[in-house]
């Protein structure tokens, strides 16, 4: 932790003793050694979500945030603010909100699937509790809608099956 700064390696938060947790680069399960060229501080909540993943997997699930770093359990992210230029203001203006919307909705729809996919033997077998596993990964809340429709994206993707309330999964 001293040598990161006292901060999160993923999103940048302070970590307290308590909340912090080693993440293995390459995962123990995986082969990765215990040295200090692969073992980073790391959040719990970000530990949770990159777990035993292969580090093409964990390096995947940050390209998918797009230099925007988003941590599960709601800290900042890893990009650096950049102060905005007229030009800058000019063009935010003109871009449609929906893009933004839509960049969220993946992230969390990666988000979901990286964390079900880590989980292995431990899914969920039934919808509720697939359910409730999806909503706590958002600690800052996700409405009724927004959950049905991720639940929704997350069959879509054909990782997930639902069935008569019973959950497979084909990773």
């Amino acid at each position: 932790m001293f040598a990161q700064g006292g901060v999160c390696f993923f999103c940048k938060k302070p970590l307290s003793k308590s909340e912090a947790s080693v993440e293995h680069l390459v995962a123990s399960a995986n082969g990765g050694s215990n040295s200090d060229d692969n073992c980073v501080a790391v959040c719990k909540a970000v530990n949770g979500l990159l777990g035993s993943m292969s580090l093409k997997e964990k390096i995947q699930v940050i390209l998918n945030q797009k230099g925007q770093f988003k941590c599960p359990n709601g800290a900042g992210s890893t990009a650096a603010p950049k102060k905005a230029t007229d030009q800058d203001k000019s063009k935010a203006t003109t871009l449609p909100k929906t893009a933004s919307t839509a960049k969220q909705k993946e992230d969390k729809l990666s988000i979901a699937l990286a964390n079900l996919k880590q989980r292995g033997n431990k899914r969920p077998k039934k919808l509720k509790t697939l359910t409730s596993t999806v909503s706590s990964l958002f600690p800052n809340g996700i409405s009724e809608a927004e959950l049905a429709h991720l639940l929704n994206q997350i069959q879509a993707s054909g990782k997930v099956i639902v069935s008569e309330g019973n959950v497979s999964y084909s990773f």
